[in-house]
C-alpha cells in the first residue's frame, strides 16, 4: 500500500488521539490541582492549630511533612503538564469534539474543580468543629462494645490498688476500667471529676461524652458515663464538668451498671483539645 494511501487513516485518526492527550492532561492537571489544594489546607490546619480537630496529634507531624513534600511535587507536576501539552498541541488547533462529549467533558470538569475549591475554601473559611451529640447518638454512645475501642486495659489491671493515682482519668478510662470489671461493687463510691460533653437520655438524665480518635475523625467512637443529677438538665451538646461519685445505675435493665451520681454540673467552654486518644 503506497504512502498516499495510507496518509487519509492517519488524517482519520489524528483528531481523535488529540482529543484523548487533551483529555488525559485535563484530567491530570485537576488532579494535581487537587492534591496541591488539600496539601495547602492541611498546612493552613497546622500552622492555625486546629489539626488536631481532624486528626490523632501523633499523626500530625506526619500528615504536615507529607503535605509540605506535596505542594512542591504538585506544583512541579502541574509546570510539567502545562509545558508537555503546549508543545504536543503547538500549531495544532483543537478539533471541537460532538456536543453530547463536549458538553459531558465540561460538566465533570466543572464538578470535580467546584468539589476541590469548596472543599479548600471550607477548610480556610468554616470555622472548625468537632463532632456533635447527634454524631454519638448515630455510633451508638455507650454501647456495650466500645470498651473495646477505648484501648484502655491498663487502669483495669491496677484496680485494687489503692495507691493508683486516678486524677488523671478521662471519659475513656473510666468508662472503659467500668465496662471491663467484673465485680463494680469495689468502684461504688469512688469519687472523680470529669468533663465531656451532653447527650440527653430519655429518662431526665444524659451521658457524659468524648469522642475517642485512634487515626482522624472518620474513625471517631463516643465513650461515655450516664449521670443523674438532682439540678436542671444541661442542654444537648453542652460542655459541662461532673463532680460526684460512681453509684449503682437506678435503671436496671440497662447494659451500664455504674453511673455517675453528680453532686455538681459546671457548664464549662470546650476544651481546646475536645477528643481523647
Amino acid at each position: 500500500m503506497s504512502s498516499s494511501e495510507q496518509h487519509p487513516v492517519e488524517h482519520e485518526h489524528g483528531p481523535s488521539a488529540g482529543r484523548a492527550d487533551r483529555t488525559a492532561m485535563r484530567r491530570a492537571l485537576l488532579g494535581l490541582g487537587s492534591v496541591l489544594a488539600v496539601a495547602l489546607g492541611t498546612l493552613w490546619l497546622g500552622l492555625a492549630d486546629h489539626l488536631d480537630l481532624y486528626i490523632n496529634p501523633r499523626y500530625a507531624v506526619f500528615t504536615l511533612v507529607l503535605a509540605a513534600v506535596a505542594v512542591p511535587a504538585s506544583v512541579a507536576g502541574l509546570v510539567v503538564v502545562a509545558r508537555h501539552g503546549s508543545h504536543a498541541h503547538d500549531g495544532d488547533p483543537e478539533p471541537r469534539p460532538g456536543g453530547g462529549g463536549r458538553l459531558l467533558h465540561v460538566v465533570l470538569g466543572s464538578v470535580a474543580a467546584l468539589v476541590t475549591i469548596g472543599t479548600v475554601v471550607a477548610m480556610l473559611v468554616l470555622p472548625p468543629t468537632t463532632l456533635s451529640a447527634r454524631t454519638a447518638q448515630q455510633r451508638s454512645v455507650g454501647s456495650a462494645s466500645l470498651s473495646d475501642a477505648t484501648g484502655a486495659g491498663a487502669p483495669v489491671s491496677l484496680l485494687g490498688s489503692e495507691s493508683v493515682d486516678t486524677s488523671g482519668y478521662g471519659v475513656k478510662d473510666w468508662a472503659a476500667l467500668i465496662r471491663q470489671s467484673t465485680d463494680t461493687t469495689a468502684l461504688v463510691g469512688r469519687k472523680l471529676t470529669l468533663t465531656g460533653f451532653v447527650v440527653p437520655a430519655s429518662d431526665g438524665s444524659f451521658t457524659l461524652t468524648r469522642f475517642v480518635v485512634s487515626c482522624c475523625a472518620v474513625d471517631a467512637q463516643p465513650v461515655g458515663i450516664g449521670v443523674t443529677t438532682d439540678g436542671t438538665l444541661p442542654t444537648e451538646n453542652q460542655w459541662v464538668r461532673v463532680e460526684g461519685a460512681l453509684a449503682a445505675n437506678p435503671d436496671t435493665a440497662s447494659d451500664a451498671r455504674l453511673v455517675i451520681r453528680a453532686a455538681t454540673v459546671t457548664r464549662v467552654n470546650q476544651p481546646s483539645d475536645p477528643y481523647e486518644y
